[in-house]
């Protein structure tokens, strides 16, 4: 993979780490060289040699730090407590070395090469420090850097480096600031895609269990009457009762095919009047009470409880009766013949729960002494 392709399969959290990054790294590349070309002429061939001996030393440390320090910024390593005290100690060491060495020199000379080579070290040491240090150390740095330069320095360019040292600090520093912003805003983006395709997930494995529920329950229902009908010789009523199998298997395949188009509602008028002629299929009485008096996705939310409802009788009942009251947007569906020792709330009324939620509605099942089962749907 060549460079621009390397760099597009990048996304824009990763792109911006690596522009924060070199852009402390191309401070440790551009200024040494500067500061160190301008003092070529004042000091000596050996000095020169152990001062760039140095200064790549100090750079080696303060890129690793920096590295460590964005790391740790990011929440990914620990804080570089050891690595920072023997930077810092060899700062120092480094400004004291060059102010012992190259002392001020007399009234007639604004500065001297101590001061240059020292600005070179403390430069480098506040990039550095804006990186790994905690804000307080950091301004507590800054500030002892511009006091030294008003000792050692001339009072107009004490001035000029102090002011140059805090926007340094605060550039560098905002900087990781925003770093940690586009990070947290990409794994925002990222969990929030996840929630999104679990959500999607979860609505269909409702939707699935409830088109195929139902339905699949009604299949084997008719398919047993069928057979009943077929062993005492009445193949008329067998016949229809397997046309109605027919029926069911293609409605259903339909259903299917909207669950996956993500376009599935319920009528609740169909569903009611669906529910009563099932259960009658299965020799339950069922009565309807109340008329639909409204529609949209209020009337499509009752209409799943419905089809639960309906789903929970013919599985995990013995029912004889059941009914089914609709006043307003309150539905409540009570059968007989429930076992009150093997009632548990799966995953059917779980999903029918999930749904009403969404719309601010309530759900409520529990069994009744001495062997009823109510379900109530309450939308607002």
């Amino acid at each position: 993979m060549n460079l621009l392709g390397w760099w597009r399969s990048r996304g824009s959290a990763a792109r911006f780490d690596l522009f924060v990054r070199y852009t402390f790294y191309l401070s440790y590349v551009f200024l040494p060289p500067l500061l160190i070309i301008s003092l070529t002429a004042e000091i000596s061939t050996v000095a020169l040699v152990v001062l760039v001996t140095a200064v790549l030393a100090h750079v080696v440390m303060g890129v690793r730090l920096v590295h460590f320090g964005i790391e740790h910024h990011l929440g990914k390593s620990r804080y570089p407590r050891r690595l920072l005290t023997i930077y810092v100690v060899a700062t120092c060491t480094a400004l004291a070395t060059a102010e012992l060495t190259y002392p001020d020199p007399l009234p007639g000379k604004p500065d001297s090469p101590g001061d240059g080579i020292a600005i070179i070290f403390l430069v480098l040491m506040i990039t550095t420090l804006s990186a790994v240090a905690r804000p307080r150390t950091l301004v507590l740095v800054a500030a002892a850097g511009g006091a030294w330069m008003y000792l050692v320095a001339p009072p107009g360019n004490a001035f000029f480096m102090t002011i140059m040292l805090q926007l340094l600090v605060a550039a560098f520093r905002s900087t990781l600031w925003m770093l940690r912003i586009v990070w947290e805003l990409d794994r925002s983006r990222e969990v929030r895609a996840n929630l999104a395709v679990a959500e999607e997930r979860l609505r269909f494995a409702r939707d699935l269990h409830d088109v195929v529920g139902r339905n699949l329950s009604a299949v084997a229902l008719k398919a047993d009457l069928a057979a009943q009908l077929a062993r005492r010789g009445r193949t008329e009523p067998a016949i229809d009762e397997m046309l109605e199998v027919r029926q069911i298997a293609q409605d259903s395949l339909d259903e299917l095919r909207a669950v996956v188009s993500g376009y599935r509602t319920a009528d609740l008028s169909v569903e009611l009047a669906g529910a009563r002629s099932l259960l009658a299929s299965a020799g339950i009485d069922c009565r309807v009470i109340g008329d639909v008096t409204f529609d949209g996705e209020p009337a499509g939310a009752l209409g799943w409880a419905v089809r639960e409802g309906v789903t929970n009788v013919l599985r995990h009942s013995e029912a004889h009766t059941c009914t089914i009251t609709l006043r307003g947007k309150i539905l409540t569906m009570s059968n007989d013949g429930v076992s009150l020792t093997t009632f548990r709330f799966g995953s059917g009324l779980t999903g029918l729960h999930e749904r009403i939620a969404a719309l601010g509605g309530t759900v409520t099942a529990a069994p009744e002494a001495p062997n009823r089962f109510v379900l109530t749907v309450e939308l607002p």
